[in-house]
């Protein structure tokens, strides 16, 4: 009997961040002491005006436009005007139930090829897949900051030949590295060059440790689409509200995801639409400096303990993920290790291979975000670097968890 199940749906998988999230729940349920390194979502509160506006606005039953609220669209357009330099109209702004659904309805759209570094976000692969494109890995190094070379890529684009659209999905603050890229200019060069698309997902872009952030738009207005939204810096994960801008070139293609937002998910939540006003419109700068400074802290802090001999590590840039490879050949496979791990000390990751490196390198996702982010933001009131007692006393599972896998290495 013939499957009832399309094949490129039956290849895929329950995402494996949303899994170890689950597993290391079932795992606390029945007892067990997990450091819960796997899950990347902010710990900290939503600021509270954001949260009065959704609370005054929860009585908001109507559908709202399919695009989103203009008023949203707007702040959302001078938001990345101020960040970029580049404009980027509210007719040209789609307001989406998450960033991922943004991109999945762009991977369901477009007619082309997929070009993602290694290291890429789990969900990047899949989403292609559903949307039936083929994802061409572009292998990247510790050396270069887990990024492409513009020779790299150009190499890349020789290969694939010019007879199929294609897109390079580019994530900066990037996850799982925690890294930034930094030849933004030279692969914006190569791209224009190639009639190449850029994806630039942009949901980290507020928690970067420098507070310089640079899109690619700024060198390749008129390729580059973007995504963004709520979840990370704003730590509204659950309220599922994103959004995806399109360049006047290419407003067509934002027909078609209109087209698709109209017979899938017919518009975003009206209360966290106006919720989001806020979130763009208003003063939150105090918010994102002390959040994004205890997460400076923080990854450097898990930095300094890992770096060793047995552990090789990039210092984060942004973010809350780092990717440390551990330096044996005793498991197999990197999900083994990430089993043996969890296992021996409790500490929950991610296989590197499920951000397309080899199965066969050492290299794990930590996510440093297991703390009560309430309690760490009251008490901190500058955006200096914390110092390490301030990290042990707010932070404690984080402390208490790197210390058991960096003395876990040593072992090796």
């Amino acid at each position: 009997m013939k499957s009832k199940v399309k094949k490129n749906i039956l290849k895929l998988k329950e995402s494996s961040t949303l899994a170890i999230n689950e597993k290391s729940k079932n795992l606390i349920k029945s007892g067990k002491k997990i450091y819960r390194f796997g899950f990347g979502q902010s710990p900290f509160q939503i600021p509270d005006k954001i949260v009065e506006t959704l609370k005054l606005n929860a009585h908001r039953k109507e559908y709202l436009p399919i695009q989103g609220l203009p008023e949203l669209r707007e702040n959302i357009s001078k938001y990345l005007f101020e960040r970029s330099g580049v404009k980027y109209s509210k007719e040209n702004i789609l307001i989406t139930p998450g960033s991922k659904e943004a991109m999945l309805l762009m991977h369901v759209t477009f007619n082309g090829e997929i070009i993602t570094p290694a290291p890429s976000w789990v969900s990047y692969e899949p989403q292609a897949e559903i949307g039936t494109n083929k994802v061409h890995w572009l292998e990247t190094s510790r050396e270069n900051n887990w990024f492409p070379t513009a020779k790299e890529l150009e190499n890349k684009l020789k290969k694939l030949g010019k007879s199929k659209n294609k897109i390079l999905i580019l994530n900066s603050p990037n996850n799982p590295s925690g890294a930034i890229c930094h030849n933004l200019k030279e692969l914006a060069k190569v791209a224009k060059k190639n009639n190449l698309i850029i994806l630039s997902d942009e949901i980290y872009t507020d928690l970067t440790f420098n507070n310089k952030y640079e899109s690619i738009s700024k060198f390749y207005p008129n390729g580059t689409f973007i995504s963004g939204g709520l979840s990370k810096w704003c730590g509204a994960g659950g309220w599922r509200l994103g959004f995806f801008a399109v360049p006047n070139h290419l407003s067509n293609f934002l027909e078609s995801l209109k087209t698709l937002a109209s017979e899938s998910y017919s518009t975003v939540n009206s209360p966290a639409q106006y919720a989001a006003i806020e979130a763009y419109k208003g003063d939150h700068s105090e918010y994102k400096i002390k959040t994004t400074n205890i997460f400076r802290s923080l990854g450097n802090y898990v930095y300094n303990k890992l770096k060793s001999n047995n552990v090789l590590i990039n210092q984060p840039q942004g973010a809350f993920y780092l990717m440390p490879e551990f330096l044996n050949n005793k498991y197999k496979n990197s999900t083994k290790l990430c089993e043996a791990i969890l296992d021996q000390t409790g500490v929950a990751m991610l296989p590197a291979s499920e951000f397309g490196f080899s199965p066969k390198r050492m290299l794990t996702r930590l996510s440093y975000t297991d703390f009560n982010g309430t309690e760490f933001l009251k008490n901190v009131s500058n955006g200096k670097m914390l110092d390490d007692q301030t990290i042990e006393k707010y932070a404690p599972n984080v402390v208490e968890g790197v210390n058991k896998l960096s003395n876990w290495a040593l072992k090796l």
